[in-house]
């Protein structure tokens, strides 16, 4: 087993990481930017190591950096999380070339999957259905108009690199789709650094259902069941639940063989997701995999009591799946909730600053993967993601319950956040009903302002905080999350007596 694991990310996920390799007992090497210097994964590494200013181009991204550092610590693999060097292959290749284990796919899966007509050609060929379109990338507009004709409109402008809601237009109209094609394009170009694009057919009633898949290198592939992740803001999953409520019996496991042919047909190794889209007749696509650790693993680890990363580091280490097919039975119901830095009110415009207070929600069946606390400044320069909170229960309405309790224990000043709007979205009828779509944050609150009495009373409560004279309570290095008695005094002062 690996001795010491270099985290190539930042923030939530790096700290999740490192928390299992914590329990494996395995050192961890943090990497960080110059506004990263006080975050939260860098203090509860074992080691850290500073890349170089904020950019991500300097730091996060640079791929002889990140290198360099576990070279220096003496890591002998990498963690890539997700985001980041997550899914680039060209950084799994530097790994495989330096004699670093790169905890995920070989080079040569990433580079196939991560370009969707590649994928979708190897998924033609494996047996797994995709969704009608083109498969391959075409610059013609003569002939994309033929083709969004045949497989008739709306249909979907979508970049053949990356990935995260970049580079995707829906076309309704046939007048609508130069323009699509071309703001896709510069889109792609910008954030991938490839222009390509493609379409294929949109569903306006789909579900976006995803299947786990665990593979090692001796032939082993399973499937961990499906996570409902069609509650999106801008093509990126905010809520996600497991199981999903419209699956039955026959098509649970019809679709879970499809993604175990998914991952066989791409000669997949390590833990990735196999994403579907399911229509309204219950027909389903591939859509594409992700080639990494998914933002919604927890709702999944909750169900089936298990540490998918420790499966990942098992994987990598050259271990064989500790688990069969027949050994997975998922149990009650778990919800995520993608807790950002960011203002719903302002099209879910990034909300950047320092967290002034924050006091997380507790309880039985619920988690809560944080990567910041009080006092922390959340940048401007990365993803503004500040925890995945969780619950899990017996029932569906029961983890409901509980994430809609768990939303409004949650207290963060300083920045904004959607909790008053996911508080919202999950006791709406339609998602208490299961009547969740790809459009159902379009269709139900594209209009949705907060409730400004509560923003008041919290604002109330935070200057009487700051009245009382109060200190907020300091970070250090070896705490856990429990902060001492005299952290929490507030302002005191030591006195002699007699």
């Amino acid at each position: 087993m690996f001795k010491k694991i270099l985290i190539a990310n930042r923030g939530e996920i790096a700290v999740r990481v490192m928390n299992t390799c914590k329990d494996m007992g395995i050192k961890t090497v943090a990497v960080y930017s110059e506004a990263d210097s006080k975050a939260a994964h860098v203090l509860f590494a074992d080691e850290a190591v500073l890349l170089g200013p904020s950019e991500p181009a300097q730091s996060y991204l640079n791929m002889d950096k990140v290198i360099k550092a576990a070279r220096d610590t003496g890591a002998v693999a990498i963690h890539p999380g997700y985001g980041f060097l997550s899914e680039n292959h060209e950084f799994a290749k530097r790994c495989e070339q330096e004699g670093i284990v790169f905890i995920g796919p070989s080079s040569d899966v990433i580079r196939d999957l991560g370009d969707k007509i590649t994928s979708r050609k190897i998924m033609k060929k494996g047996n797994v259905p995709v969704t009608p379109g083109l498969l391959g990338s075409e610059t013609d507009i003569a002939i994309l108009y033929q083709v969004a004709d045949e497989i008739g409109y709306p249909v979907l402008v979508k970049a053949t690199a990356g990935g995260g809601g970049k580079g995707i237009r829906v076309v309704n109209a046939k007048d609508e789709l130069e323009e699509a094609v071309a703001s896709a394009s510069r889109e792609a170009q910008n954030a991938f650094g490839n222009s390509e694009v493609y379409i294929e057919k949109f569903f306006t009633r789909a579900r976006h259902v995803e299947f786990q898949v665990l593979a090692d290198d001796f032939g082993n592939t399973i499937h961990l069941y499906e996570r409902e992740c069609s509650v999106q803001r801008r093509h990126q999953k905010i809520i996600e639940e497991t199981p999903c409520l419209v699956l039955t019996d026959e098509l649970r496991k019809e679709m879970g063989q499809a993604a175990v042919r998914a991952a066989k047909a791409a000669s997949y190794k390590n833990a990735g997701t196999v994403e579907f889209l399911l229509d309204e007749n219950n027909r389903f696509y591939f859509l594409e995999i992700n080639t990494r650790l998914q933002v919604e693993h927890p709702i999944t680890e909750m169900t089936l009591g298990l540490d998918l990363v420790r499966h990942q580091i098992e994987i990598a280490a050259g271990n064989p799946l500790s688990l069969k097919q027949e050994d997975i039975h998922p149990r009650g119901h778990s919800i995520e909730c993608r807790i950002y830095a960011e203002d719903p009110e302002n099209g879910f415009m990034p909300s950047p600053g320092k967290i002034t207070f924050l006091k997380e929600p507790s309880g039985p069946g619920i988690r809560n993967d944080a990567g910041v606390y009080q006092g922390v400044e959340v940048p401007v320069d990365y993803d503004p993601i500040l925890s995945k909170l969780v619950t899990y229960a017996e029932t569906r309405d029961q983890a409901i319950a509980k994430m809609i309790k768990a939303l409004k224990d949650y207290i963060v000043l300083g920045v904004k956040t959607p909790m008053s709007f996911l508080c919202d979205v999950l006791e709406s009828k339609a998602f208490k009903e299961g009547q969740v779509f790809t459009d159902f944050i379009d269709v139900h609150f594209s209009d949705w302002k907060s409730n400004a009495e509560m923003i008041d009373a919290a604002v109330i409560a935070y200057i009487a905080d700051e009245l009382a004279g109060r200190a907020a309570p300091a970070l250090n290095a070896k705490q856990t999350g429990v902060p001492t008695p005299w952290e929490t005094l507030g302002n005191w002062k030591m006195t002699k007596v007699g």
